[in-house]
């Protein structure tokens, strides 16, 4: 994976850790309701993408994160899965009726995808 992608996936990372801290409400709204305590969750969450965004940046730690980025990706799946679960052709935004949610998860597979190739090519 060449500098430039590792680094972009680093603004990623770190731009959706700050985005956590400025739209906090936006992001409990993504947390499943049978998760707990969902504003912890976006506090811990947005904390380590802002770690993994860093780590990202320096070539020595870049395997770490792009595992740790992988990680966060493909536990953010578990939000994807769920929405899908809840959509229904009759929402008013498309990215929440089904096949803007599967427009999403399939997104996310591919943030995932680019994490893996980072962590392994650095």
């Amino acid at each position: 994976m060449s500098t430039l992608g590792a680094f972009t996936l680093a603004v990623l990372m770190t731009a959706s850790g700050i985005a956590h801290f400025a739209l906090p409400a936006y992001f409990r709204t993504l947390v499943p309701a049978w998760l707990p305590a969902p504003g912890a969750l976006v506090v811990a969450t947005g904390l380590a993408n802002i770690v993994a965004g860093t780590l990202l940046l320096a070539p020595g730690s870049r395997p770490a994160g792009g595992w740790l980025a992988t990680a966060l990706i493909a536990t953010y799946l578990t939000s994807h899965v769920n929405a899908l679960h809840q959509a229904h052709p009759s929402q008013l935004r498309f990215l929440d009726r089904p096949t803007g949610v599967a427009a999403r998860l399939l997104v996310n597979i591919a943030y995932l995808a680019w994490a893996v190739l980072v962590a392994q090519h650095g």
